[in-house]
């Protein structure tokens, strides 16, 4: 089906309207065999609050950006390749339900569908992309993956020193191993993870011992999948701001 459509008139058409959405600041999305699965909005879980999202669904990449006019405009594209992603599912907590992570070695991160049937839709058709993908390159799934950045919300105090309270002074900060929040004591240090950047990036204390000895795997997070406190506000925000889990800290 996919083979059949990707020469077809109106995927090339779907894919340039996708692009013409994006501007001058996307990159170009039309090439050779690629094929648009589908569309629509999620909410991705962001560092400060939950923010919709429009995501599109290709053969071999997964798209996303910030809302600035519904079907009309979006901007902030992000291409993820899909031969580099695993998905897990999130149990429904709350207010935050149907969702699952985007796992990928360089960004991870949650979102949610408005259904459960929008949601198995969602992981299903992705699966089989990626499935496909790498049944052709011959390659075998990525093992690793960048933690999923602990929501600000989540934490009041440090989550290593246990100690250190946030305030407009004491800011927080992410570890870039494993996505905990932590104080900037916590987290003078810098270590090269090859996978995210290609300088030493931000990473806590007692993650650097264990990078440092070469105990990589110790410094995943105890819980990637927990984000209960995370939603304090309804899921409206289609702003064209950027993402905060994006910045520096």
């Amino acid at each position: 089906m996919v083979d059949r459509l990707a020469n077809s008139e109106a995927n090339t058409r779907r894919i340039s309207i996708v692009e013409n959405c994006f501007g001058a600041a996307g990159q170009p999305l039309t090439i050779p065999g690629r094929v648009l699965i589908g569309e629509g909005v999620l909410t991705k879980l962001c560092r400060k609050k939950p923010k919709a999202r429009q995501f599109f669904l290709f053969n071999d990449i997964l798209v996303y950006g910030n809302i600035v006019i519904q079907k009309k405009k979006y901007n902030k594209q992000h291409i993820i390749p899909l031969e580099n992603v695993t998905i897990d599912s999130i149990k429904d907590e709350g207010e935050l339900r149907n969702g699952w992570l985007i796992k990928t070695p360089t960004k991870s991160f949650a979102v949610y569908a408005a259904t459960a049937t929008e949601k198995s839709e969602w992981m299903n058709h992705i699966n089989k992309c990626v499935t496909d993908l790498l049944s052709k390159s011959g390659k075998t799934p990525s093992s690793e993956h960048a933690a999923v950045w602990v929501p600000d919300s989540e934490a009041t105090v440090c989550m290593r020193c246990q100690k250190a309270k946030f305030t407009p002074v004491n800011r927080r900060h992410h570890c870039r191993k494993c996505g905990f929040v932590v104080c900037g004591p916590c987290s003078e240090k810098r270590f090269l993870l090859p996978s995210q950047s290609s300088k030493p990036v931000r990473i806590c204390d007692f993650c650097y011992d264990l990078l440092s000895t070469g105990d990589m795997a110790a410094c995943q997070p105890a819980r990637s999948d927990s984000y209960s406190q995370s939603l304090k506000s309804p899921l409206n925000d289609v702003s064209d701001d950027d993402d905060d889990d994006d910045s520096s800290d």
